[in-house]
């Protein structure tokens, strides 16, 4: 068994979602403890802004390219790139996502659609044209999948989003071993709530966003979520303690645990907070 990989310093690290929240913080956070980066996002201008922050702070950015992780042919080529001019990657880090919520009759096609696509064959993408050459490269190195709470927890209509993030959490929990012996290790992030940009751009089918019962409950959120430099630093820590799960949030690790342990009071409190969410359908 190769020695794991302890730290991201001097390592070539892949992060998708790098022009805001999660990815970008993570970006940051890794440069600063001597990432060699290879940044992407569909927003090229907030990619280009995290590549300039990145070198004003002296950190170093070996390549970036805006595209649609969804896109395969874009990422397919990307990945030819990177390996011709770089080699084989030592990090690969699945942090972009999209998020959509709604019930069963008010979600439409696009919704699951687009979840499946971004989320879940997003990553899927990356791993395929960027893990193996870390395989035959031999150097053993660390794969990072962003999913989140709604990937371990029946939250209310959450159904396309929690496909999307449980199919992730599936992908992860089967590479976790299948990787063991080549030296890569797994490690699936499961936030909680996070103050990014998708907190006010997240679509709720069936809903106006408008109301005022959303806005407090969209305050309420932002009040008790953690920060991306916050989730970027237990990412980090996460790889050098060589964590499977890396929790952002104490009430996320509690509520998983409560629900493996306790069945019945799990699904009463999930039948109720299905009430409350569907009352803002009336």
């Amino acid at each position: 068994m190769r020695d794991r990989l302890k730290s991201v310093s001097g390592k070539k690290t892949l992060i998708t979602g790098a022009a805001s929240g999660i990815g970008r913080a993570t970006a940051i956070a890794a440069a600063r403890a001597g990432a060699e980066l290879v940044l992407t996002d569909i927003a090229a201008e907030g990619l280009a802004d995290t590549v300039e922050a990145i070198g004003r702070d002296g950190g170093k950015v070996l390549a970036s390219r805006a595209l649609d992780i969804s896109d395969y042919e874009a990422v397919r080529e990307f990945a030819e790139e990177i390996h011709a001019q770089h080699g084989s990657l030592d990090v690969v880090m699945n942090v972009a996502g999209v998020s959509a919520w709604g019930t069963v009759e008010n979600l439409e096609h696009r919704h699951w659609r687009r979840m499946i696509d971004v989320n879940l064959m997003g990553p899927i993408h990356i791993i395929e044209t960027f893990v193996p050459p870390m395989v035959r490269a031999g150097r053993g190195g660390a794969l990072v999948n962003v999913s989140s709470a709604a990937g371990l927890l029946a939250f209310p209509w959450h159904a396309a989003y929690s496909a999307s993030k449980f199919g992730l959490r599936g992908v992860s929990e089967v590479l976790r071993f299948d990787l063991e012996r080549h030296g890569i290790t797994v490690h699936l992030v499961v936030p909680g709530a996070v103050d990014t940009h998708l907190v006010e751009t997240v679509e709720i089918a069936g809903v106006d966003r408008d109301d005022p019962r959303i806005q407090r409950y969209t305050k309420r959120f932002q009040k008790h979520a953690a920060s991306p430099e916050k989730v970027a630093q237990q990412i980090l820590r996460g790889i050098e303690r060589n964590r499977f799960l890396i929790h952002t949030s104490l009430e996320v690790r509690f509520g998983y645990w409560w629900a493996r342990k306790f069945a019945w009071p799990y699904e009463f409190v999930m039948r109720r907070a299905n009430d409350v969410f569907n009352s803002f359908l009336r």
